[in-house]
């Protein structure tokens, strides 16, 4: 494909007598390429004195791979692998993808959770156990309202990046497939209902199709908008913590 550098063309015509398929015209002050009917002959690059045009060849078409499964996830942070394993144990078929090139990284906040709400999920493993809270405090900002919580262990501070990952092996090991450096691009759409995902690696576009698409890429999510929901997160509705 013959392109023009165009801070190096002087617009002299020289390409244009060179030219045998009358792809080139020169144009009052631009020279235009018609690349429907460039033959590649580059017989036009001789006749540049400036070295403006160049010749290369058409990047390769990016592959487009279709897939089918019952339940897609996108986002594996705590809430989609959680959710992806739950569904593959009762026997479907789940892809979960994730944006980023590995779970868990790079860290990201919320590691304090209460003890009693993770048990339905996990059991409490050393591994990701950074910290034992066993005492709280939540002050409001607006009205200096203290509230405390104690216990002989009301909760854990989370090593968030082993964690994340231990939920992950959790789904891979309930048969869930993980596509890593995924991002998805849109919603497929058929008479109003969310059908699958399109989603892009780099080097394949995927087309997924499912019967349920999961949002699970955090607040405000892109998904549920792109679904039509309105995802916006109010700040009545959201906390600022500090350790």
């Amino acid at each position: 494909m013959v392109t023009i550098g165009r801070d190096r063309c002087a617009y002299c015509g020289g390409c244009v007598s060179m030219c045998p398929s009358g792809a080139l015209e020169l144009a009052e002050t631009r020279l235009l390429i018609d690349q429907e009917l460039c033959s590649q002959c580059e017989l036009c690059l001789s006749g540049c004195p400036t070295g403006a045009l160049t010749s290369e060849a058409e990047p390769p078409a990016t592959p487009r791979v279709s897939r089918q499964c019952d339940i897609v996830v996108v986002g594996a942070g705590p809430a989609g692998t959680t959710a992806a394993r739950f569904a593959a144990e009762r026997g479907l078929k789940v892809l979960l993808l994730e944006k980023r090139q590995e779970i868990g990284s790079p860290v990201r906040c919320a590691e304090g959770i209460n003890r009693d709400m993770l048990l339905p999920f996990l059991p409490p493993d050393e591994r990701w156990i950074s910290a034992w809270v066993r005492r709280s405090q939540i002050v409001a900002a607006d009205t200096g309202e203290v509230r405390s919580f104690a216990g002989e262990e009301t909760g854990y501070v989370l090593e968030r990046r082993v964690f994340d990952r231990a939920l992950a092996e959790k789904a891979v090991e309930a048969e869930t497939s993980i596509l890593l450096k995924t991002a998805v691009q849109g919603l497929i759409t058929e008479n109003g209902v969310v059908r699958g995902v399109r989603a892009a690696d780099g080097h394949t576009e995927w087309e997924i199709e499912a019967r349920i698409v999961i949002g699970a890429d955090g607040v405000e999510s892109r998904v549920g908008k792109w679904a039509g929901l309105d995802c916006t997160l109010r700040p009545s509705d959201s906390l600022v913590c500090a350790q």
